[in-house]
C-alpha cells in the first residue's frame, strides 16, 4: 500500500506544546519512549512538537531520582497551563498525589488539552478522578491492583492502549510507543506516523492485546506464516480470503486458524478486516478518492461493505472520519 502525501490543506502548521511529567523513581524506559516520540528533533518534518521534560514540586531542585538511582535534570514548573499534551510516563502505584499536581492536571484536562499515560501512569489519572467516565488500561502486571482500587473505571485488560476522547492509557513498556504513534497519526497523519515508526524500526500499527505477550510471544524470526501476513498487508486490494492466506502460508485452513488464534489472539478474518480498515483510514486522510474507490483499493467488495465494517469498528462513517480529520487540520492551520 502506497503512503500518499498529505495535501497542503492537510499539513499542520500549529506547533503542539508537550509536557513530559517526571516523578521520583520514574521508569527510564517509558520516559525514554516519551522523549523519543515527542522530544527528539525531527528536521525532516516542516512542523513538529515543542516538548519539555518537567516536574511540579515546591523545591528549587531541577533533579529527579529515576529508577536505578539515576539523576535526571528537568524543568521545574508551577503550572501546566499552555500545554496541548501531557505525557505521564509512569507513576509509583501506591504514591499519594500532591494536591497542586492533581489540580494542575485537572485544569489542563478542562482546558481541552490531551493527557496520556504509559504503563503505571494510569494510576495517577485514576487517583485524581479523570478516568471515571473513560476506559483505561495499564500493564497486565498491575491489572488486579488497578481493578481493586478503581472498580468504577471501565478497565480494558487486554489492549495495548486505550485512547478515549482526550484521555489515553497504554499498557507497559513498548505499548507506550503504540499509543504515542497513534497520537502522532492523529496530529500529523499516517505518512508522518509511518516515518516515525520506521525510524524506530517498528510497525506503525500492531494488532492484538497484551495476552499475546504474556502467553505466546510471536515472530522472533521470519517464517512463512509471518511473511504471509506481511504479504497480505501489501496486497489488500486483491480482496483476500482466509483460504488464500492459509494457502500462501502452506498450511491447512484448520491449522492456519489455530496458529492465528494462538499468535494474535483473534481470528484471521478479524485481523484481515482490521488491516483493511487501517488502509481505508490512511486513504481517507491522505487522498480525496471517493468512498467507492477506497473500498476497492482496500479489498472491500462494495462501498456499503466498507461503511458497515467502518461503523462497526469505529462507530463512525468513513465520510465522518474524513471530515473530522480535515476539520481538525483546518483548525490547526488557522
Amino acid at each position: 500500500m502506497n503512503n500518499y502525501p498529505l495535501s497542503k490543506s492537510q499539513q499542520i502548521h500549529h506547533i503542539p506544546k508537550v509536557a513530559i511529567l517526571t516523578c521520583e523513581q520514574v521508569s527510564l524506559f517509558e520516559l525514554a519512549c516519551a522523549v523519543e516520540l515527542f522530544a527528539l528533533e525531527r528536521p525532516e518534518f516542516e512542523t513538529w512538537y515543542q516538548t519539555e521534560v518537567v516536574t511540579l514540586n515546591d523545591s528549587k531542585s531541577l533533579h529527579q531520582k529515576a529508577a536505578g538511582n539515576i539523576s535526571i535534570q528537568c524543568k521545574n514548573i508551577k503550572t501546566l497551563q499552555g500545554y496541548d499534551l501531557l505525557v505521564i510516563p509512569s507513576w509509583p502505584i501506591y504514591r499519594s498525589v500532591d494536591k497542586q499536581l492533581a489540580t494542575e492536571i485537572q485544569h489542563l484536562y478542562q482546558s481541552n488539552a490531551r493527557i496520556i499515560s504509559f504503563c503505571s501512569g494510569a494510576f495517577l489519572l485514576a487517583e485524581i478522578g479523570l478516568l471515571k467516565q473513560h476506559s483505561a488500561t495499564t500493564h497486565w502486571r498491575y491489572a488486579d491492583q488497578f481493578k481493586q482500587r478503581f472498580p468504577q473505571i471501565n478497565f480494558k485488560p487486554d489492549q495495548l492502549f486505550v485512547l478515549d476522547e482526550k484521555i489515553g492509557c497504554s499498557a507497559g513498556s513498548s505499548a507506550a510507543i503504540d499509543l504515542g504513534l497513534e497520537i502522532i497519526r492523529q496530529d500529523f497523519g499516517y505518512k508522518i506516523a509511518n516515518q516515525v515508526a520506521r525510524r524506530l524500526v517498528l510497525a506503525a500499527h500492531r494488532d492484538g492485546g497484551q495476552s499475546q505477550f504474556v502467553q505466546a510471544p510471536i515472530f522472533k524470526t521470519k517464517n512463512q506464516f509471518s511473511e504471509t501476513l506481511d504479504w497480505a498487508v501489501k496486497n489488500l486490494d486483491q480482496a483476500l480470503s482466509v483460504e488464500q492466506l492459509a494457502t500462501k502460508a502452506n498450511m491447512s485452513r484448520r491449522s492456519f486458524d489455530r496458529k492465528f488464534r494462538a499468535a494474535l489472539n483473534m481470528s484471521a478474518k478479524q485481523w484481515l478486516i482490521k488491516q483493511q480498515i487501517e488502509s481505508a483510514k490512511q486513504l481517507l486522510e491522505s487522498t480525496h478518492y471517493p468512498i467507492e474507490k477506497i473500498a476497492n483499493a482496500c479489498g472491500f467488495e462494495t462501498a456499503l461493505s466498507l461503511r458497515l465494517h467502518f461503523k462497526k469498528q469505529l462507530d463512525i462513517s468513513p465520510s465522518q472520519f474524513r471530515g473530522q480529520f480535515l476539520s481538525k487540520n483546518r483548525t490547526k492551520i488557522s
